[in-house]
């Protein structure tokens, strides 16, 4: 058997009837030579013994520990291709996925992480989930990836090409009370990285009610926000001061986050007139045309995620002296 060229990185803990599925999209593509390291963890109903084991490119590997960090970076350890791929065990690769991330990030060498897009694969449980997928979906280029990175996590986890040598030099997935794929994102980021995808959709995503985002707190838009106002604070904010546009829930929930983390909230901008000139967890409310309010060095966090509001809020915006990426993002 070649030398991989890249590695394929499959956790499962009892895969099921998904599994196969899973394993034959992986190995059922084409044009590059690849090894597909099944890492298993503890896995106990006979789903792995059911796979084509006698097919070189596919390894069984046993967790070194327990949990996905610990299967994820199992994998990255063991890895002998120079490009590092991720795909979870109940999902399914399109035909084509694996050289067209390749071709992509050879003629980009800007970028360091390729993403790629997604379709639902079975039942979809809920519009937030469509809406997270639409969301995705539309942000390519590393420029619009880059704009909305504190939004949520731009790139679907098994849908991920990197090389080896970076994913080592980050020091793989690490554990804590947050996403691992979005805090290994955010820590690129922090080092300049850059990310993108290619144009045609490359992966079947499975939603189901099993899965870790749905059953596990560290997934959960607590977790998020925590995670986000940690790197705001860490590296994206560099010490400025903070208004927040938004004075409902999320925007205040990130206000508590950010005081956790010891950032200056001055103030909220708001739009609903019954919110402006009152006061929200002890900072004022203005309206948002009263831009003077807050000091030139200030800088915004958009917390109003709504549907169609961005488009809205962008436009506003391009009226007053705040520029995207440089004095303000969106946080939601």
């Amino acid at each position: 058997m070649p030398e991989p060229l890249i590695s394929v990185l499959m956790p499962v803990h009892n895969g099921g009837d998904w599994l196969a599925a899973a394993v034959a999209s992986v190995l059922a593509q084409d044009g590059v030579a690849l090894e597909l390291l099944l890492i298993d963890d503890r896995s106990s109903d006979g789903a792995i013994e059911r796979l084509p084991v006698e097919d070189p490119r596919l390894r069984v590997i046993p967790v070194a520990g327990a949990g996905l960090v610990d299967a994820l970076n199992t994998g990255l350890a063991a890895a002998r291709g120079h490009w590092l791929a991720r795909m979870d065990a109940d999902d399914e690769c399109l035909p084509g996925r694996l050289t067209t991330q390749l071709v992509y990030l050879q003629r980009h060498p800007e970028v360091a992480i390729a993403g790629c897009r997604v379709e639902s694969l079975g039942a979809v449980m809920g519009a937030g989930w469509s809406r997270y997928l639409e969301w995705s979906n539309a942000l390519a280029g590393p420029d619009a990836i880059a704009r909305e990175l504190f939004v949520e996590s731009p790139l679907v986890h098994p849908g991920w090409m990197l090389p080896t040598t970076l994913a080592r030099e980050l020091g793989g997935w690490r554990h804590g009370d947050f996403p691992e794929d979005y805090e290994f994102l955010l820590r690129a980021a922090q080092l300049g990285l850059r990310f993108g995808k290619p144009e045609p959709v490359l992966l079947r995503w499975r939603d189901h009610g099993g899965r870790l985002t749905r059953t596990d707190p560290r997934y959960a838009p607590a977790a998020f926000l925590a995670l986000k106002a940690r790197h705001l604070a860490l590296w994206r904010l560099q010490g400025r001061p903070v208004w927040i546009a938004g004075a409902g829930p999320t925007g205040r929930d990130l206000c508590d986050a950010l005081d956790r983390e010891g950032v200056p909230v001055l103030g909220f901008y708001e739009l609903h007139p019954r919110r402006i000139g009152g006061s929200k967890r002890g900072r004022p409310v203005w309206a948002q045309h009263e831009v003077d309010r807050a000091p030139p060095d200030a800088f915004g966090l958009v917390a109003v995620g709504s549907p169609g509001s961005r488009e809205r809020i962008r436009g506003e915006f391009r009226a007053l002296p705040w520029r995207e990426g440089e004095d303000w993002l969106f946080v939601a």
